[in-house]
């Protein structure tokens, strides 16, 4: 059995270690709430622009859009979400092996917003068009727009066939899983239905061609702004979850710590007593 100076030791060693954690699981509560707010806010104004995306695609009929007309693949484009920091469960290598995943045998460029993403890629032997850091937790519709111009440029310019966006969903306080969204070219049957008596009654100016180079890259953002929402309220969740398991797995490792310990203690008296009394008898 360890000697009780290193049981203290430890006992010491688990008391720090559990203070953190319940730290850690109180900011990541503090910050959800307002994580939770802004996504609770985002989600009316997201599903709305895709009924306008929706409207003007659908529309607008044959149309030779660059964002709409799919081409050979010669090199994909991945926009990954990950966090900055770690702790949080399997939250930033589930994102990342789902990117992996779906460019397995492929030429891709990756676009990785959050320096875990980064650093797990990066270790695969990835190649890298952009990384983003500080905005996992607090983005904002600038940080959105930025990305976004970013992939619309590389796809124009043919750097890139086609582009994936690769979040994480909200399910529950306990639950997130990782999706992957194309972004382009755009996938119509993803936008959902359009609001069809509408639709004869639309007239676009200038023309279609203009609104679509117009709204679509606004689109493009919007979904990137809310897949960064969406995206820092499971991160949030799940550094919750799992500093509130390891403040449980620390309170465990005290009892028995300190069972170890007390029994050591008694052991230790109880030798101390055994050597009095046979003293006391040699003496007799």
């Amino acid at each position: 059995m360890a000697s009780m100076r290193n049981i203290k030791r430890r006992i010491k060693s688990v008391n720090s270690t559990q203070q953190i954690t319940k730290a850690m699981n109180l900011v990541a509560s503090s910050k959800l709430t307002k994580a939770k707010q802004n996504f609770d806010d985002t989600k009316p104004f997201f599903n709305a622009i895709r009924r306008v995306i929706a409207n003007v695609v659908k529309g607008a009929g044959n149309t030779d859009n660059v964002f709409l007309k799919s081409r050979e693949v010669k090199n994909t484009g991945v926009v990954i979400l990950t966090g900055d920091r770690g702790l949080c469960g399997g939250y930033n290598t589930n994102a990342c092996k789902t990117a992996l995943g779906i460019t397995e045998g492929k030429s891709a460029s990756y676009i990785t917003v959050g320096s875990k993403g980064f650093e797990f890629l990066k270790h695969k032997g990835c190649d890298f068009a952009q990384n983003y850091t500080g905005i996992s937790e607090k983005p904002t519709y600038e940080d959105a727009r930025d990305i976004g111009e970013k992939i619309t440029q590389m796809y124009q310019n043919g750097d890139v066939d086609e582009v994936y966006l690769v979040y994480t969903e909200y399910i529950s306080t306990i639950a997130s899983e990782p999706k992957v969204m194309r972004l382009l070219p755009l996938d119509t049957e993803s936008l959902g239905e359009s609001e069809k008596d509408n639709l004869t009654l639309t007239i676009y100016e200038p023309d279609d061609e203009t609104v679509l180079a117009y709204v679509i890259p606004k689109y493009i953002n919007t979904v990137i702004y809310g897949a960064l929402v969406e995206s820092s309220v499971c991160e949030l969740t799940s550094r919750m979850t799992a500093m509130d398991s390891a403040t449980d797995n620390a309170s465990q490792m005290l009892d028995t710590l300190n069972l170890h310990y007390n029994r050591a203690r008694q052991g230790a008296i109880t030798q101390e007593l055994t050597e009095i009394v046979s003293g006391s008898n040699a003496l007799e």
